[in-house]
């Protein structure tokens, strides 16, 4: 009989297959080589088919929509349930074929590929930042062996390099190291600002990322990293489910009838959460040297610390943002507080 539901289990080079019919008896349950997954599928009768979200499987996904398969993409935290005994492949792709099923699972939008190829630039990006950092530290710690230290930032950075190939206090031996830390700090900035130029101008073209400019603490940067990895903002039910999802809600440890809420979560979107977290920082600080308009930042800043306050900030944003791209609104800034 034909299957009528497909778990996949995708891997770099075997993949494996597991199919119920209707009456959700297994029907095949079978191990491909990944050239042979494209022409398995062609063959089959329409299916609903079944994959953990991970890497790779917005393409299978795509693929198989265009065979004119329905893809159900999955959390792989949600499809560990449903695991029997030990991981193995088979059991692994039973599991994801028992998940698609239940009633109340989440499912991931498969996403264009204009939008994976802006994912690309922010995660490139962002592992750039993180290489720069660690040699900027480097090159910090390197000086500072030889008692030799800068003020904090880019420019304290930059007097450091300037005195390369090395200062007085440094051995001759060390500069060669030194020097290569430094070529290397240069040369991930050159590569960071070219990527950020090409996502401001990408940024610039997009009616909806000029949308989600107007809202304070929201960048170019940022609002490109959201419009990329939310494909239709109408799969989260309200603001705070986006918020969630982004790990800015409280962390939640019920039991009993007793409620107890913790810091955030931070589950979920790690990259544009840090992004909004960043901006309501930045937002904060604007707003405290020419003093806060805004009753709710205020009231906010009053009875909770600066960092506390541009966590709760950025969990507004969120809300903000979802309100602006599930009903295609722009944003209204609240009533300034009375003079």
């Amino acid at each position: 009989m034909k299957p009528s539901m497909i778990g996949l289990d995708l891997a770099k080079s075997v993949f494996q297959v597991h199919g119920v019919d209707e009456s959700g008896r297994v029907v095949v349950r079978r191990q491909l080589r990944r050239s042979q997954v494209e022409g398995f599928f062609a063959r089959l009768e329409p299916a609903v088919v079944g994959m953990e979200a991970c890497g790779g499987a917005h393409h299978w996904a795509r693929t198989l929509q265009g065979l004119g398969h329905e893809v159900r993409l999955m959390p792989a935290a949600y499809v560990k349930p449903y695991l029997k005994r030990n991981k193995t492949d088979g059991r692994d792709a039973e599991a994801i074929c028992e998940a698609m099923q239940r009633p109340t699972m989440r499912f991931v939008t498969v996403k264009r590929v204009a939008q994976q190829a802006v994912l690309a630039l922010h995660r490139t990006r962002a592992l750039l930042v993180r290489q720069r950092t660690m040699a900027a530290n480097a090159l910090r710690a390197a000086f500072a062996e030889f008692g030799v230290v800068a003020a904090p930032g880019v420019k304290g950075l930059r007097a450091l390099v300037a005195r390369l190939p090395a200062p007085a206090a440094v051995p001759a031996e060390a500069g060669p190291a030194l020097a290569a830390l430094a070529r290397h700090w240069e040369a991930l900035t050159t590569d960071i600002e070219a990527l950020e130029t090409r996502i401001v101008q990408a940024t610039r073209a997009d009616e909806a990322a000029r949308r989600l400019i107007e809202v304070p603490g929201i960048g170019p940067i940022s609002a490109s990293a959201i419009l990329a990895a939310v494909p239709d903002a109408r799969q989260f039910r309200s603001g705070r489910g986006f918020a969630a999802w982004l790990g800015l809600t409280p962390r939640q440890n019920n039991s009993g009838g007793k409620r107890r809420a913790g810091g955030i979560s931070k589950q979920g979107e790690r990259h544009i959460r840090s992004l909004l977290i960043i901006g309501a920082s930045a937002h904060l600080r604007q707003e405290r040297r020419r003093g806060v308009k805004d009753p709710w930042l205020a009231g906010l800043l009053a009875r909770r610390p600066v960092k506390v306050a541009a966590v709760a900030r950025a969990a507004k944003t969120a809300r903000i943002v979802w309100a602006l791209l599930a009903r295609g609104e722009r944003y209204r800034a609240s009533a300034p507080l009375a003079a």
